[in-house]
């Protein structure tokens, strides 16, 4: 199965609304010109899902969180034994991470620490 199939497939967040529904929410959150860092603390609680994010999602919070790649090493822990997940993540963030000058923790090494 591909990266996509087994992301949907791990992907489960227990309410009423769609998937898209759910996609839609947080990228028009996190989208918010003028987010601030409460906000952005508030927007953590997508981490707390039992659920790998859509990189649409994780997209849309990167320029929100451009000094920390936090996001990113929450992910790969969600992402958890689909160790295909991750790499089809930052695959589809590649242009995103290089138009905001953001490292991944495996290009900065932190993965080794």
């Amino acid at each position: 199965s591909s990266p996509r199939q087994l992301l949907v497939r791990y992907y489960s967040h227990g309410s009423n609304e769609t998937d898209e529904e759910f996609d839609a929410r947080w990228v028009t959150y996190l989208n918010k010109p003028d987010i601030d860092a409460w906000e952005l603390r508030k927007g953590n609680t997508l981490v707390t899902y039992d659920l790998v994010p859509e990189p649409k999602i994780i997209d849309a919070a990167l320029p929100a969180c451009r000094h920390t790649f936090r996001i990113l090493e929450a992910v790969k822990d969600k992402a958890g034994p689909h160790k295909e997940i991750y790499p089809y993540v930052i695959q589809e963030l590649r242009p995103a991470l290089h138009e905001l000058g953001i490292s991944t923790p495996e290009e900065l090494g932190l993965d080794k620490v």
